[in-house]
């Protein structure tokens, strides 16, 4: 039982005191842990506010459904809980989830790991997605995923998959569109994302596609590890082949070169000045 009180206090407490923040990446939150007390074998997630009751309960509600999901998709992941603070400024969502060791986090594992290694480690990766999407075909809930490299770790035999917000879970395209731009720590995006709302909303798409989920795996392996791509390309075609069938020609399509990443999350990503650390 997390200890509320504490959560606050943790909260409310100077950056030295509560640990520098864990990734750089930066859209949603700065991800922290702190170094020492009862929160330090867990990372804290804070999130901004929209200021509407209605939307925060229905947050926490799909938040919880999204979890469920991916734990009957046997998904493995750390044991996570969200959470609404009241806090002076009123309720804002928080995300206490067990910390997993820094060296198993897979994006600095690809970048310098050996070939062989690495693509053991997109293989397991591999068979989180097509676990997910296999299940998830048989409901009836609008349901997505965002199963990128660095939203992954890795220990013996599988990948553990550790990015619960937003909740991809019953919120409609136009819905979830609207999210990336309300909860989005960046107030540059908060402020230049209306104007640019079909393009941002189109940012989501890749994450409901059982096949561009995979393609986007195998494409950000290439570019960590260019060397490596035509090897990261033929365990692609054959994972898909062989794992991912009743997807496997669309995902075909885009594994016959290198995948590149959308102009328009390379855009955002400048404009912000996000960098592409491990999102933990």
């Amino acid at each position: 039982m997390t200890d509320l009180a504490a959560l606050k206090s943790l909260i409310n407490a100077s950056t030295d005191e509560r640990g520098q923040p864990i990734s750089k990446l930066g859209y949603f939150c700065a991800p922290f842990r702190p170094a020492d007390g009862p929160f330090s074998d867990q990372v804290i997630k804070v999130y901004r506010s929209p200021g509407d009751d209605a939307a925060l309960d229905r947050l926490a509600r799909c938040h919880d459904d999204y979890v469920a999901a991916l734990m009957a998709a046997r998904v493995p992941m750390p044991v996570t809980a969200f959470h609404l603070l009241e806090m002076e400024s009123g309720r804002i969502p928080v995300i206490v989830q067990d910390a997993l060791p820094a060296a198993s986090l897979m994006r600095p594992r690809m970048q310098r790991e050996d070939k062989d290694a690495t693509l053991r480690m997109l293989d397991a990766a591999g068979q989180v997605i097509a676990r997910f999407w296999h299940w998830a075909d048989g409901q009836d809930a609008r349901i997505g995923f965002h199963p990128s490299i660095r939203n992954f770790a890795t220990r013996p035999g599988e990948a553990v998959f550790f990015d619960t917000f937003p909740p991809l879970i019953h919120y409609s395209r136009d819905e979830m569109g609207r999210m990336l731009l309300q909860y989005s720590e960046k107030r540059l995006m908060r402020v230049v994302g209306p104007l640019l709302q079909r393009r941002v909303t189109a940012i989501q798409d890749e994450w409901y596609s059982p096949a561009e989920t995979l393609v986007g795996l195998v494409g950000s392996a290439c570019r960590l590890r260019p060397e490596h791509a035509q090897a990261y390309l033929k365990w692609g075609r054959e994972f898909v082949a062989r794992d991912m069938a009743p997807w496997a020609d669309e995902a075909l399509a885009g594994l016959r070169e290198p995948p590149r990443l959308p102009v328009i999350w390379t855009g955002f990503r400048k404009l912000l000045g996000l960098q592409g650390e491990p999102n933990v």
